[in-house]
């Protein structure tokens, strides 16, 4: 994955797309590391931390359908993230934006990307949302073990799981796609 983004010169945009259990989060760190030591400057950003308020995504209660298309700040990712680190961006970045624990904005301060930095922008659900990547990454479980690797009180996540496959293709628009059906042993397909 690393060699992907290296490839590329200026600054990337790279999303690294998968439910929770594939752990989308720590791969982004284990990616940014080895970004670092090849002097590419990296910032990862939890799309988590680009959720909507409770009051607006849990406004119908636990619904897939608002997991999906609801949850998630796409207005505030394009402007506090991928547009500053875009091309012609300024590089100026908020790295988080939304506390979703404590229902309040977080107190972060904002980060420089210089010119050749790369923002990877880790969670679930990305993929298909018209986004501006420069490069996808695709965590794919398959149905049965979502179901299985996923905690009880996070089953009624499913059918949105199953309808961004379905609906939004991730596979067919990432660069590259991880097979996590067993997250400790994933496999890479291009």
């Amino acid at each position: 994955m690393v060699e992907l983004v290296v490839a590329r010169t200026g600054r990337v945009r790279l999303a690294l797309d998968g439910p929770p259990p594939t752990r989308p989060q720590v791969l982004a760190q284990r990616v940014a590391t080895g970004l670092r030591v090849l002097g590419r400057a990296t910032v990862v950003v939890d799309a988590g931390d680009f959720l909507r308020p409770a009051s607006v995504r849990l406004e119908f209660g636990r619904e897939p359908d608002e997991l999906l298309d609801g949850f998630l700040d796409e207005g505030g990712i394009r402007r506090e993230v991928l547009d500053p680190a875009g091309p012609e961006g300024s590089g100026r970045m908020l790295p988080r934006l939304w506390n979703a624990v404590t229902d309040r904005a977080h107190r972060a301060d904002y980060t420089a990307l210089p010119g050749n930095g790369v923002v990877i922008l880790a969670g679930a659900l990305l993929l298909g949302r018209g986004l501006p990547f420069d490069l996808a990454i695709h965590l794919r479980m398959n149905a049965s073990a979502l179901s299985r690797e996923l905690p009880a009180d996070e089953q009624w996540t499913l059918p949105a799981y199953a309808r961004h496959e379905s609906e939004r293709d991730p596979a067919g628009t990432a660069d590259l796609v991880v097979l996590a059906d067993h997250p400790d042993r994933p496999a890479v397909r291009r």
